[in-house]
C-alpha cells in the first residue's frame, strides 16, 4: 500500500512512519520541519506546510492510498496566543490535504484529533460519541477538521476515521503539546534541574504510550472504520503528582517538585474510553505507564 504520513518528521509521525515501513508499505512524508527532525534517509519527504496550496499537485501525482493526516499545531497555549496562526495550519491545512487526497484519488484519510474537543466531561472516561464541547481554538481546529473529514466523505467519496487521543508520551517526545509534561520532567529530573508541579497536583489525565497510538494508526489505515471517530487512549486517570513520581522513579531522581500557582483553563480531569476502539479495530493499550515511561527515560538518557 502506499501511505502518505503529514507530520512525518515529528514525535507521534515520525514512529508512524517506521511502523509503516515495517509492515511492508511504500512511505512518502510531508513536514516542513518545524517541531520535529526525525527524518530517515531512506523516505522520500516533502518538506513544505501542510496549507501550501502547490502540495496537491504532488500528492496526486504521487497516487497514496491512504493519507495519515498528523501535522499540526498542538499546543493549546499557543492557540490561544495566536488563533489565527493554529487556525492555518489545522484548519486550512487539514482542508488542504483533504483535497490533495481526493486529487489524488486516495482511498482514506485517517485524521488526527484531540480529546481537548470533548472539554469539561460529564463523565470519565468519555466515550467516543460524547458531546464536542471545544474549549480553545485548538480544539476548536480540532472539530473543524472531522466536519471536513465528514464533509469529504459524503460529497466525494473519500473515507475517513478519526482518531481522538490521550495524552500520548515516549522517546522522540518535545516539551510542547498536552502531553509535554512527561517530556518536561524528564528533561529536567535527568538534567538536575528543578521541577514544578501546578496547584494542588491532583489533575489528571489519561496518558498513552506512542507505539499504542501507532498501532491504531495501522489499524486506522485498514478497511474497517470509516466515517467514525475512536479513542485512543487508556481510561485511566494519572494525577500531576502520580506522573512525576513515577518519572522520578524511572529517571532515579528526588520525587521533591515544586509547587506552583494553578494555571487559568486548565482541566481538572481527563480520561477517554477506548471501548469502541478495541470493538471495531481491534485495539487496545498494551503499555503500562510505568514501563513507558522506563522506556521514554532511556531514550532522554541516550540524548543527554
Amino acid at each position: 500500500m502506499r501511505v502518505l504520513v503529514t507530520g512525518a518528521a515529528g514525535f507521534i509521525g515520525s514512529h508512524v512512519v517506521d511502523r509503516m515501513l515495517d509492515d511492508g508499505h511504500e512511505v512518502a512524508g510531508v513536514d516542513d520541519l518545524s517541531s520535529g527532525a526525525n527524518v530517515r534517509d531512506d523516505v522520500e519527504l516533502w518538506r513544505t506546510d501542510v496549507a501550501d496550496p502547490a502540495l496537491a499537485g504532488r500528492v496526486a501525482a504521487w497516487r497514496p492510498e491512504v493519507v495519515l493526516h498528523l501535522a499540526a499545531q498542538v499546543s493549546v497555549r499557543v492557540s490561544v496566543g495566536d488563533p489565527l496562526a493554529d487556525a492555518r495550519t489545522n484548519v486550512l491545512g487539514t482542508a488542504n490535504v483533504l483535497e490533495a487526497a481526493h486529487a489524488a484519488g486516495a482511498r482514506k484519510v485517517v485524521f488526527t484529533s484531540s480529546c481537548a474537543v470533548y472539554g469539561v466531561p460529564d463523565a470519565l472516561p468519555v466515550p467516543a460519541d460524547a458531546p464536542l464541547r471545544p474549549a480553545s481554538p485548538y480544539a476548536a481546529s480540532k472539530v473543524t477538521g472531522e466536519v471536513y473529514a465528514r464533509m469529504y466523505r459524503e460529497l466525494h467519496g473519500l473515507d475517513f476515521t478519526t482518531l481522538t487521543l490521550a495524552n500520548v508520551y515516549g522517546p522522540r517526545q518535545t516539551p510542547e503539546g498536552e502531553a509535554g509534561v512527561v517530556s518536561i520532567f524528564t528533561d529536567a529530573l535527568l538534567g538536575g534541574r528543578p521541577t514544578r508541579v501546578f496547584g494542588d497536583g491532583k489533575q489528571t489525565r489519561d496518558y498513552v504510550y506512542v507505539l499504542d497510538v501507532v498501532d491504531a494508526f495501522a489499524r486506522a489505515a485498514g478497511e474497517k472504520g470509516g466515517g467514525e471517530r475512536f479513542n485512543v487512549g487508556t481510561g485511566l486517570q494519572t494525577t500531576d503528582r502520580e506522573l512525576h513520581t513515577l518519572v522520578a522513579r524511572a529517571a532515579e531522581a528526588a520525587d521533591e517538585p515544586e509547587s506552583a500557582p494553578p494555571r487559568l483553563g486548565d482541566l481538572p480531569a481527563m480520561s477517554i474510553d477506548p471501548a469502541a476502539t478495541r470493538e471495531v479495530l481491534g485495539w487496545e493499550p498494551r503499555v503500562e505507564l510505568r514501563e513507558g515511561l522506563v522506556e521514554t527515560v532511556a531514550w532522554a538518557r541516550s540524548r543527554v
